[in-house]
């Protein structure tokens, strides 16, 4: 069994080879090629935490993975991961697992991807400004993933701690200096959102983090955060101006997500605004944006084919460059 750390992954793993690994598992997933049942919640309410437990097969790569998950927002004031996790990759011929991978850096990695597919076949190609809500875990693989998506000049981040906020922008601007792009602290959702094309949030709000009525024409929006049906991070207003509404599954949305299913029960939306998934969009099926206005809405609350390709091709990867350590 080969052992891949978070260093071993990063060294070898780019944000352009993660969203490939999206595209290729939202691909599989909505042509009913993936086995992926509903991942297993386990909620922790002394800790105000969850442990989530995801597996997954597809029979055309010939693999199996097991990712265990645990979501913990608190840790994030003890400097600790908000998302600790690992993920079994598992050989679909001999059932063997072959590789235990730092499952924190697979899902960092796969759900900005799932944000930059989203991006990369949703929105407007000359995006210029991006806004992103929450500095957590996992938001600087979203930024990144929004930067792959489309060559912006600016992006504006939001934290509720000011503190936080600027440390994480002065960071981002440092460690992702190569796209060019130009990360700023923002004093409000407000102003972060205001003029911007592309915006994520990915938070864990009770409570909408931003007002969609201050969204501009033509914006993208992927909302992230929300895993849970008590959690709504995205104003509802933005899904009633939306003129289209995908998710990576509305299945699985549809049975965890606040962020939809709280607006269907109190009748802001109908089932009828929902487009489909952003698989049919890469197999054709659907048409994505068809004008430079539509504002267009992704939900993503992760699926098991994500880490199952993404595991597997960063196995591949590491197979082939000899990186990893050897547990016999």
């Amino acid at each position: 069994m080969l052992l891949l750390s978070r260093k071993d992954i990063t060294g070898i793993f780019t944000m352009h080879d993660a969203i490939a690994a999206d595209r290729v598992a939202f691909q599989l997933f909505t042509e009913n090629k993936t086995d992926v049942p509903l991942r297993t919640q386990i909620v922790a309410e002394k800790q105000n935490g969850t442990f989530l437990f995801m597996p997954a097969y597809a029979a055309d790569i010939d693999a199996a993975a097991l990712k265990i998950i645990n979501i913990f927002p608190n840790n994030i004031d003890k400097d600790l991961s908000s998302a600790p996790a690992q993920v079994l990759l598992i050989d679909g011929k001999t059932g063997y697992v072959n590789a235990l991978l730092d499952g924190t850096t697979v899902t960092q990695l796969r759900t900005g991807a799932a944000s930059g597919v989203a991006f990369d076949v949703l929105a407007r190609k000359k995006a210029k400004i991006g806004a992103l809500i929450g500095t957590g875990g996992q938001a600087a693989t979203q930024l990144e993933a929004m930067l792959c998506a489309r060559k912006l000049e600016t992006v504006y981040v939001f934290d509720q701690n000011p503190e936080r906020t600027k440390a994480f922008a002065e960071q981002m601007n440092s460690t992702l200096n190569n796209y060019g792009a130009q990360i700023l602290p923002a004093d409000t959702s407000d102003q972060a959102i205001s003029d911007a094309d592309l915006i994520i949030t990915v938070t864990p709000a009770t409570s909408p983090v931003f007002d969609g009525s201050k969204v501009k024409a033509g914006a993208t929006i992927s909302c992230v955060g929300s895993y849970q049906p008590h959690m709504q991070e995205m104003d509802p207003v933005i899904l009633q101006r939306a003129a289209k509404i995908f998710f990576d599954s509305e299945e699985a949305v549809l049975s965890e997500a606040g962020d939809i299913l709280i607006p269907l029960a109190n009748g802001m939306i109908t089932k009828e605004a929902f487009t489909g998934d952003i698989g049919e969009v890469l197999t054709g099926n659907t048409t994505g944006r068809e004008t430079e206005d539509e504002i267009i809405v992704f939900k993503t609350v992760g699926i098991g084919a994500q880490d199952l390709v993404t595991a597997q091709k960063i196995y591949e990867l590491a197979l082939e460059k000899n990186v990893g350590t050897n547990w016999d």
